[in-house]
């Protein structure tokens, strides 16, 4: 445990502990913040005082990522939301810009040194220990992912930073440096799994122990996480961040009961109900929507944070010791799909498909037929078979009805050979929206 004070501290205590930093946060805010002045300002809060304490948090405006990019001009490409002088920023990550021009991310050396420490908990919940050899492929380049080498480092393990685009030379380090870690996202360590069998490499029997994977969701799902295992004799253990407020704030223990909370006193995040916004408590087996709030920030602090990601909680002391809530992903909000009133997250069929795991490569693609979050049934879904076996009308019947049966949504399966779907070194992408039209 890296902080067992802090990681032990029971969970109904947080609150308690978190209200100061918050209130100070929230002068902070005012004092700073161009863009949360005029925000709680035309939300009826003219400062600090009147704003509260942590449990009036739910009073408080909602922050959307699209409005941080729309405060961005010439003059403050980082948003007016900057809250410190350029001249004590350290490091400024970014986006990766898939929707458009990429966000960027500033950090005083004191918001990163909490990156760092969050990022510390998270990653040594797994179990990993100092000394031992981890090759990864989180790229040190401008994305927020990268603060995760700095704690590895601050776990004093040995890294071999490999990055992400060549898979011949990892696996090349896999072979002849013998690290006990494997640091990935999970659709690419079943990439490696496959590329692996295909050249009659045994991974099951390397040196790798320990899988830890993070950057979408997947590391969680049952059958996923069972072929992993399996292909790779090894331990596969999750975590979840999100870059506009923390690398890794999330980690899963050795237990593999989900990740814990790993950003106690630097973050604190509510449930909401993502269709209305209303607070959900915190309790076992809760779903919902996870929103973050800053509590020690200084770059450019965030008020209730939408993050989009949709999520299960799990509550009381875990066997290793650590009494913060657990969560298991179920999926990202801004994918979710409607199909006929019923609520559909890709990564969910991708879990279904999954259990037919003898017969299926794993790799699916969700192709819309229109524009927008609602379509009509039934919903096209491309499935890769496994190599070697044929197509059949029995199997795709089979696949769609177990859908039905678990997601109570109506699919058309189309069955592809092994090797049509594309695959990824990083995140994978299980929504195609080629041949969606603007109508729906």
């Amino acid at each position: 445990m890296h902080n067992r004070a802090v990681e032990t501290l029971p969970w109904e205590l947080q609150a308690a502990a978190d209200d100061l930093p918050y209130r100070a946060q929230i002068r902070y805010l005012f004092d700073h913040s161009e863009f949360y002045r005029r925000k709680l300002g035309q939300a009826g809060f003219v400062d600090a005082a009147s704003a509260g304490g942590l449990g009036d948090i739910g009073n408080l405006p909602m922050t959307e990522k699209d409005e941080l990019r729309a405060s961005r001009t010439p003059d403050q490409p980082i948003g007016a939301h900057l809250a410190a002088p350029m001249s004590d920023i350290v490091r400024i990550y970014s986006t990766s810009g898939t929707t458009g021009t990429p966000s960027y991310i500033p950090l005083t050396r004191a918001d990163l040194g909490n990156w760092i420490e969050t990022s510390c908990r998270s990653y040594a919940a797994s179990g990993v220990a100092k000394g031992q050899k981890m090759v990864s492929t989180y790229n040190a380049g401008p994305f927020v992912a990268a603060v995760t080498l700095d704690a590895f480092n601050a776990l004093d393990l040995c890294q071999i930073p490999v990055g992400s685009g060549n898979t011949e030379r990892l696996m090349a380090a896999v072979q002849m440096l013998k690290p006990e870690i494997l640091g990935c996202t999970p659709s690419y360590a079943l990439h490696l799994a496959e590329w692996a069998e295909a050249r009659g490499i045994d991974i099951a029997g390397s040196s790798v122990r320990s899988i830890l994977v993070a950057g979408e969701p997947g590391g969680g799902e049952p059958s996923l996480r069972a072929r992993l295992e399996a292909a790779w004799g090894a331990k596969v253990t999750e975590a979840m961040g999100i870059g506009d407020i923390s690398v890794s704030l999330w980690g899963e223990c050795e237990a593999q009961a989900g990740m814990h909370f790993s950003g106690r006193g630097f973050v604190h995040f509510e449930l909401i109900d993502p269709d209305t916004g209303a607070s959900l408590p915190v309790e076992d087996g809760a779903e919902g929507e996870l929103v973050y709030t800053h509590l020690q920030h200084r770059a450019a602090p965030l008020l209730r944070f939408r993050s989009r990601d949709h999520v299960r909680l799990s509550v009381g002391v875990c066997a290793c010791g650590r009494t913060a809530p657990r969560v298991r992903c179920i999926g990202r909000t801004d994918d979710m799909l409607i199909v006929r009133g019923v609520n559909v997250f890709p990564s969910a069929i991708r879990e279904v498909v999954s259990q037919f795991h003898t017969e299926v490569s794993g790799v699916v693609s969700v192709r819309p037929t229109a524009r927008g979050v609602k379509q009509a049934p039934p919903l096209p879904v491309v499935v890769e078979l496994a190599e070697g076996v044929p197509a059949s009308a029995a199997l795709a019947d089979r696949i769609r009805q177990r859908i039905r049966d678990v997601l109570v949504a109506g699919t058309e399966v189309e069955l592809v050979p092994w090797g049509t779907l594309p695959r990824s070194d990083y995140k994978s992408r299980l929504v195609d929206w080629s041949a969606a039209t603007d109508a729906g």
